[in-house]
């Protein structure tokens, strides 16, 4: 059914730089000959025509374009066919590769460029106004539109046309992000590379354009008092936005109309290679709707192959036991199990309380800090207080306030001064308990009240961690010590991140409302959904914490509805915020996985970083699908002519056919393993954490591991009854189950002597053959071992998906999903079975994130190029660190 193919391009990207370009010469009543001679007092060139040898010097490819179009003419007299064919060819071909070398190509006859250049001229007066190669002017667009350029040539043709050559610049709703970029500066413009030839006369007005430095969180009164003003570059091939290379600008014309605002930018020499030295400085990582890790284990695995020490630092999820998993993976991390929204607010309390209490606080002795601080509690029917400010309590480093205060947490474990751990002979009065420490904080209503606001956890003073309670900040204002201590101590130890502190932060903002298995999505206004705000949340919490690099994950509906606008929204909350950005659309069996799965990937990177690249194709690939055709170039994909070594696309059998056979009742969350692996994919996907990381192998054989989470879904008796009769073959499916014949139309039907169950029910359930109006062959449908799936979901639901066993009556096992997705085996998920199955198939998948980590961990060193691709090293997605390494070290001997 489905062939293994090259994930490609189908034709020469080049091709396609300007397509997209909306900027276009337009037809204006001026454009023919005789009309320009009536206009030419109105625009002309003036003085005379530039040295021929200096015309030749500054713009030698526009007269060999001349030369060649004479050549072929004489060709074409002699009547010799070769030649003419010959001719054709050659000017064919330098064609192209001119447009290609000046981004001038467009599928639009009026965009070629101007071949019978007679001379140059160094100005033109249009109007009143004298303007000057390097002077930027509006210039006519379609109908009352007016575009913004660079005039780099002056130059009349041997018909006696005037022509001048623009470099334009894109205002933000001409780039990709179109309607999305309604919130940004009207005066800001973005450099490119396009360009092309344009009557004279199209010229309206000069404008004045300055060139700033970009800066995250750049002042309105830094930027100069001009008509425009640029600061990175706009590519269409991977709708990047970039910093403007050194030099870049000069390059190509005089900068006449351009203010440039000095920077410190230095350039910097590029190695193509990590240097597989001690690792760089610690870069630290926050995972927001982090799941199980899929996206930060991966990452932080890839850059270390690059020599880059990526660690993640914090997580975050709404999901709990997602964040156990998490937290049984990386118990370095600090992982809490809160919404993204309280997230935001809990950092920005945050810094507040560490600007009070540990920023620029000089350490000192505290002769009264043993004093008993002790809290008065309420009974349950004491009035709610009102939250104050976090600023509310007056406090200073040696305050000894009275501690008795109201405290309103009423949800809490009770406790009486009688309580068993309550020690007999601490002398506490009837009412009071003493705060013995701070031990965790939080914002939002964990204790149900219908009040969100700031709370911390407190330890009370002679009672079991297990009567540990929430209070908010008001209830201990006169704590103002055990707050002070926590708070400081948490600031040392960074329990949460303040700007500056993360480098990355990656994440998938859940778009449960654009989802392909919502019917209920609003397809028109997505944003207006609070389901896909979420996505808002994210951006808000990059814009808080201004980390340098950031990654978004989302699936490729947010390209689908309402013309994309999610998609385009979160690359223009990051361009407007400064951010460099790019985005790619990658499928995760093009890196050596038996699934496809297209998701898309937004980078983002400070200006002062380098922009990461998409890595290129490992694998073969069996197709399934294709993203949205306007957003097809941003498939991350070699071209169809680029040469390319790529490995065999990875299948079933070469993920699980190692794995001990289990049944449907499996409970056992371990078990040894039965086999040997027997595929350079078992081989890889069993190595254990250390020699993954390449941090502690010493090289000695390991102690017998374990096998995990290898259990399935437990199936009902009557799916089993069912399941055991679907014949162990390709393309087996419920249509095979007795009881079912399948009309010239192609629609499933039950047979007149209807089959059932002993439950009573009947052997063909009425959900089968209501799929898809009975045409369906996913219903009970087996996978088989040269096969791929789509897509590993949240829950293997054997009613409307394959995913059955080849030669056993079950469904998938956790771990052969986990495999699917790239997970290592040492890799372990907590919480119940249905659990499980939902952290693995929200992962992003690891050998994706991975690829993406050593993408990043080049950028973050400023190897490679300043391509949006770059290739990955030789055996990558299969190779540990400790394999890489070696094969890096041996390369370059």
């Amino acid at each position: 059914m489905y062939s293994h193919s090259h994930f490609t391009h189908p034709i020469p990207k080049f091709l396609f730089l300007s397509i997209s370009n909306p900027i276009r010469k337009v037809k204006t009543p001026a454009s023919s000959n005789r009309k320009l001679k009536n206009q030419r007092s109105a625009s002309y060139f003036i003085g005379d025509s530039i040295p021929n040898e200096e015309a030749q010097k500054r713009w030698g490819w526009r007269y060999e374009m001349k030369n060649q179009r004479y050549k072929g003419k004489d060709c074409a007299s002699d009547w010799f066919p070769l030649v003419i064919v010959a001719s054709f060819l050659l000017l064919f071909g330098l064609f192209f590769f001119l447009n290609f070398l000046h981004g001038a190509y467009s599928d639009d006859d009026e965009d070629k460029i101007v071949s019978n250049v007679e001379c140059h001229y160094a100005q033109a007066r249009i109007g009143e106004c004298i303007f000057d190669l390097g002077d930027c002017a509006y210039i006519k667009g379609e109908g009352t539109q007016k575009h913004i350029g660079k005039i780099l040539e002056f130059f009349k043709t041997t018909d006696g046309e005037e022509y001048f050559r623009v470099q334009w610049f894109y205002r933000a709703e001409d780039t990709v992000m179109k309607e999305a970029a309604d919130f940004h500066d009207r005066k800001r413009l973005f450099y490119s590379t396009v360009m092309n030839d344009n009557p004279v006369d199209c010229i309206i007005s000069k404008v004045i354009v300055a060139q700033i430095p970009p800066k995250i969180g750049l002042k309105s009164n830094s930027i100069p008092s001009s008509d425009f003003y640029f600061d990175m570059e706009y590519c269409v091939e991977y709708s990047t936005f970039r910093t403007l290379l050194t030099g870049k600008i000069h390059d190509l014309s005089l900068p006449s109309c351009t203010e440039t605002v000095p920077t410190t930018a230095t350039s910097t020499f590029l190695e193509n290679m990590p240097n597989h030295g001690p690792h760089k400085a610690e870069l630290a990582l926050l995972d927001l709707y982090s799941g199980c890790g899929g996206m930060s284990t991966g990452l932080c695995l890839g850059a270390k192959l690059s020599c880059t020490n990526l660690v993640t630092r914090w997580a975050l999820d709404s999901d709990k036991s997602a964040c156990e998993s998490l937290k049984l993976n990386h118990p370095e991390a600090q992982v809490r199990n809160e919404a993204a929204e309280d997230f935001l607010e809990l950092v920005k309390e945050w810094q507040k309380l560490c600007k009070r209490f540990a920023v620029n606080i000089v350490e000192r002795e505290n002769k009264q800090r043993s004093m008993s601080q002790r809290v008065t509690r309420n009974s349950e029917n004491s009035p709610s207080i009102t939250r104050n400010s976090v600023d509310s309590p007056k406090v200073t480093g040696n305050s000894v306030d009275s501690p008795r205060v109201t405290r309103s947490n009423v949800n809490s474990p009770r406790v009486t001064r009688n309580s068993v751990n309550s020690p007999r002979d601490v002398d506490i009065p009837l009412g009071e308990y003493e705060v013995a420490r701070i031990v965790d904080i939080c914002y939002g209503d964990p204790n149900e009240s219908g009040k969100r606001a700031l709370n911390f956890k407190v330890h009370w003073k002679g009672y079991s961690t297990s009567e540990d309670s929430w209070e908010p900040i008001e209830g201990l204002r006169n704590c103002p010590e055990r707050i002070k201590e926590f708070v400081r101590n948490g600031f040392k130890s960074k329990i949460l991140p303040l700007p500056g502190d993360v480098d990355v932060i990656c994440g998938g903002p859940p778009c449960q409302g654009i989802s392909g298995y919502n019917r209920f999505r609003n397809v028109d206004s997505p944003l207006d959904d609070e389901r896909n705000r979420q996505i808002v949340i994210f951006m808000d919490i990059v814009e808080f914490l201004k980390p340098k690099y950031v990654l978004m994950e989302n699936v490729v509906d947010i390209l689908k509805f309402d013309k994309a606008s999610l998609g385009r929204y979160a690359l223009s909350r990051l361009v407007h915020m400064k951010y460099q950005a790019r985005f790619g659309i990658i499928a995760a069996g093009c890196y050596g996985l038996p699934q496809f799965r297209l998701r898309v990937f937004i980078w983002g990177a400070d200006p002062s970083e380098k922009l990461p690249q998409f890595p290129l194709p490992t694998h073969e690939v069996i197709m399934r699908y294709w993203p949205p055709s306007e957003f097809e170039r941003n498939t991350v994909a070699y071209d169809e002519d680029q040469p390319r070594e790529l490995e065999k696309a990875i299948v079933l059998q070469d993920a699980i056919s190692d794995l001990p056979a289990v049944t449907s009742h499996e409970a056992r969350d371990e078990m040894p393993y039965e086999k040997p692996p027997e595929t350079e994919f078992q081989r890889f996907i069993r190595s254990g954490k250390s020699e993954m990381t390449g941090s502690g192998f010493n090289g000695s054989s390991r102690v017998k591991v374990m096998l995990y989470d290898h259990r399935p879904k437990r199936l009902s008796e009557d799916d089993y009854i069912r399941v055991c009769q679907i014949p162990k073959r390709k393309g087996a499916n419920f249509r095979d189950l007795p009881g079912v014949v399948v009309g010239a139309d192609n629609v499933a039907r039950r047979t007149e002597e209807q089959m059932l169950l002993p439950s009573g029910k009947p052997m063909i359930p009425d959900y089968a053959l209501t799929f898809e109006q009975g045409k369906s062959r996913r219903p009970f449908a087996r996978l088989w071992w040269d096969e791929t799936m789509t897509t590993v979901v949240t829950f293997p639901s054997l009613h409307s998906m394959a995913v059955l066993h080849p030669e056993q009556d079950r469904v998938l096992t956790i771990r052969e999903c986990a495999r699917l997705q790239g997970f290592p085996d040492y890799y372990r998920f907590f919480g119940t079975v249905k659990e499980r199955y939902c952290q693995v198939g929200n992962a992003v998948p690891i050998v994706v994130a991975r690829a993406l980590g050593y993408a990043l961990g080049m950028a973050f060193q400023k190897l490679g190029n300043d391509e949006p691709l770059m290739t990955l090293p030789p055996k990558f997605s299969l190779s540990t660190n400790l394999q890489l390494a070696k094969s890096l070290f041996q390369g370059n001997d």
